[in-house]
């Protein structure tokens, strides 16, 4: 493992940087706002990262969302609040625990993550559409792995309480 004193290869310091860009492009306000006018759907940042994180989940309670997004119990309430409103998530029995709720997408939310991520997956092939499918193979791997990494090293530094709970 690297201690501190000891410099990054320019190759990860690189990497550090173009991973800056890229989530300062991804995250302006006014690509979420073309990305939702393309997609159809007027939700904020909030209500998107809270839809993508169902979407690729069973239902889960808030503060398991919460956890997983990042964000305090009252972000996620607030959020899930605004989309069943909207009609895109509904509240479900936690089968383990009756006194408890779920939260689970609706088919208009289902929908609606459809629709932003194929929106975002046809910007994505436009830009990209000069690199060779091989590129494309290798980027996809890559970026994977280095996203499995990165989990796995923020698993590693987080307290054993915050795991636990």
């Amino acid at each position: 493992m690297p201690t501190p004193d000891v410099p990054a290869p320019p190759e990860v310091a690189e990497i550090e940087r173009a991973l800056h860009r890229l989530t300062y492009l991804s995250t302006r306000a006014r690509q979420h706002e073309r990305l939702m006018a393309l997609a159809g759907v007027p939700l904020d940042r909030a209500a998107v990262a809270l839809l993508r994180q169902m979407a690729d989940t069973e239902p889960m309670r808030p503060g398991e969302l919460a956890a997983r997004l990042g964000v305090e119990a009252s972000h996620v309430t607030r959020t899930v609040q605004q989309l069943q409103k909207s009609g895109h998530v509904t509240r479900v029995p936690d089968p383990d625990d009756r006194r408890a709720q779920r939260i689970e997408l609706t088919g208009a939310g289902r929908e609606a993550i459809a629709r932003i991520r194929e929106t975002g997956v046809r910007g994505m092939q436009v830009a990209l559409a000069d690199w060779s499918p091989d590129d494309l193979r290798q980027l996809a791997t890559l970026f994977h792995r280095m996203v499995d990494d990165f989990l796995a090293h923020a698993a590693a530094e987080e307290p054993e309480h915050a795991r636990s709970a």
